[in-house]
């Protein structure tokens, strides 16, 4: 399946609450090597390229420490152009002692696991191609093995790490949601995803264009947990961009029949899902 090709549907922006701004922006910034794009309404856009931000942070008034067992971020993960990139990062932050919060092979992709200083998730991953993804009775095969480090490390002896590539783009988003049925009407129906994996009842992979996944779904923190507080650290809101405006235009009118608010804001347009997380709905 060579979805690169296929215009889809796909998420490309995420933007995170922080306690401190000067905090976020050093460890994006000197650890990952993103740059400041623009600042706009409070918030401070990020990129790799010089173009275009795919990650943004905001400090709101009375911000406060992220909260435990609520809807909202899992992790947003950062998709790399190649193994050699992903072996950079990992030699990188084994040189300058960052934890990781773990290193797994999922069969389609190898990725590590850390988080900023908020405890705001990150994934920082490499596809295997597409030609090597199984496809079982329409269900991608992904599975969680650790990953080969010493492997993976050889592919960068003797390179040196100056920041995540400019190739970089926002790969996927992994959600808490309160309750996966509900989600999963609201991002495949309304939405217009397709499940390509479910994860015995617990959680839900979906994507367009035949990728392993552009969501992640899950009741890990439990089923009803509730939407966090406002100005709590963790997720304030992310982009999903269709491939025109029909195709967006079409997904509105889903979700307005499915009994969902969509609200305009200028040009743009932003609606909740059905644990209370925010994304604006654009246009490519």
């Amino acid at each position: 399946m060579n979805f690169h090709t296929r215009p889809h549907t796909f998420v490309n922006h995420v933007q995170l609450i922080v306690e401190d701004l000067d905090r976020s922006l050093s460890f994006y910034k000197d650890i990952l090597g993103f740059s400041v794009l623009k600042e706009e309404e409070g918030a401070v856009f990020l990129t790799l390229d010089g173009q275009k931000s795919i990650l943004s942070v905001v400090q709101p008034e009375n911000a406060k420490p992220k909260q435990p067992r609520t809807s909202g971020l899992y992790h947003f993960a950062l998709l790399v152009p190649n193994r050699k990139e992903l072996a950079k990062v990992l030699r990188h932050f084994i040189s300058i002692g960052y934890p990781l919060q773990g290193a797994s092979d999922h069969l389609v992709s190898e990725a590590l696991y850390l988080a900023d200083p908020d405890g705001n998730g990150i994934e920082i991953y490499a596809d295997r191609d597409a030609e090597e993804w199984k496809w079982e009775n329409g269900q991608v095969v992904m599975t969680t093995e650790p990953l080969d480090s010493k492997g993976l490390l050889v592919e960068s002896a003797g390179s040196s790490f100056d920041g995540l590539p400019k190739e970089t783009i926002m790969g996927h988003l992994h959600l808490h949601v309160s309750n996966l049925q509900e989600a999963e009407m609201f991002y495949c129906e309304g939405l217009g995803f397709e499940v390509v994996l479910r994860y015995s009842n617990h959680a839900l992979f979906i994507s367009t264009g035949g990728y392993h996944h552009h969501l992640g779904l899950n009741i890990w923190n439990g089923q009803g947990a509730p939407a966090p507080d406002e100005h709590h650290a963790g997720l304030k809101q992310f982009t999903v961009v269709y491939p025109s405006s029909e195709a967006r235009d079409e997904a509105c009118a889903r979700l307005r029949n499915l009994g969902y608010g969509v609200q305009q804001l200028d040009e743009s347009l932003f609606v909740k899902d059905p644990s209370g997380t925010l994304m604006e709905l654009a246009r490519g």
